[in-house]
């Protein structure tokens, strides 16, 4: 294809993509794109230019690079449809990360009841969370209350410990699948890996990948038992066995996520994959932090007062 073609093409694109913007709002051709600017603005040192309606939704884009934040649900729209990345300009101020729809909304306690179980499916559905992640034994009653939702069932396999066989965390992924599960977390085989028993603990991931099929994999580290060239080389092992996600802990070791660990696992793992951050995420901050490190997304059972948190300061939006 020449150059000239492949700019035209380019061309064509970008006025569909417009077109499409444009009939989803509610702008007219004829909407001010200032009508919502004052001084006052300016008094508080905010550019008016960012405050202002993004010009492709009333006529040409003017490719000012400020889509994160003039389209924000837009561009959620192709980040969820598959983009890693999405390009942004000098100038462009800090955008909020939609923090609900990266959470799994967690209840592995054993003592957790019917009542508890339900509660937190209505709260997921409720927020619109990536997910409910509970123990196997829920796995039918949670695909029951998220039935209509976008809300996943992710549930848990070799937890823990991870020190179940291959074989029995196999026929949990299929019994958890058959139940209804989106999503797995299994916890890797620990020991194995810190006794550098790398082709086990390879090929222990690798048959729940295969049991698993297409549904989602993530992989449970367990960070805080593990050294940082542990966690290099157990992260490296998920992603040749073909896992979507690593995972930092259980919430039932010695400690939680750390951004230090997100940070290095999402160096290790490169944008392919997913980084989940688990265990002590708490608060709104902490999860931020965790985002910006590169978690793409967070366990918690803590999930309602985070969202919350996050919507007090950004408008009453999640």
């Amino acid at each position: 294809m020449s150059e000239y073609n492949l700019e035209k093409l380019v061309d064509e694109i970008t006025k569909e993509v417009l077109r499409a913007l444009a009939s989803n709002t509610g702008l007219s051709s004829n909407t001010s794109l200032s009508s919502n600017i004052s001084l006052k603005d300016e008094s508080k040192g905010i550019d008016p230019f960012l405050l202002s309606p993004c010009e492709a939704l009333t006529g040409e884009c003017n490719a000012c690079g400020h889509c994160p934040s003039k389209l924000e649900d837009k561009v959620l729209q192709i980040i969820q449809g598959g983009a890693c990345r999405i390009g942004g300009t000098l100038g462009m101020p800090s955008v909020r990360p939609d923090l609900a729809s990266l959470i799994d909304h967690t209840l592995l306690k054993p003592e957790a009841t019917k009542e508890d179980v339900i509660k937190l499916c209505q709260e997921a559905v409720q927020h619109k969370f990536a997910s409910v992640c509970i123990n196997p034994s829920w796995v039918s009653l949670v695909k029951e209350q998220v039935e209509g939702s976008s809300v996943k069932v992710c549930t848990v396999v070799g937890f823990p410990l991870g020190a179940t066989t291959t074989i029995a965390k196999v026929m949990e992924t299929r019994d958890a699948i058959a139940n209804g599960a989106d999503e797995i977390d299994m916890v890797l085989n620990v020991g194995a890996l810190k006794a550098k028993q790398d082709d086990l603990v390879f090929k222990d991931i690798q048959a729940v990948r295969e049991a698993s099929s297409e549904k989602i994999l993530k992989v449970i580290l367990e960070t805080a038992l593990l050294s940082d060239e542990e966690k290099v080389r157990a992260c490296k092992l998920a992603k040749q066995a073909g896992a979507d996600f690593v995972k930092t802990s259980t919430g039932f070791g010695p400690g939680g996520a750390t951004v230090h660990d997100v940070a290095l696992m999402r160096e290790t793992v490169g944008e392919e994959m997913g980084v989940k951050a688990s265990g002590g995420i708490r608060d709104y901050e902490t999860a931020l932090k965790m985002v910006e490190a590169g978690a793409t997304r967070i366990g918690a059972s803590a999930s309602v007062t985070i969202v919350k948190k996050a919507a007090a300061g950004n408008g009453g939006k999640y």
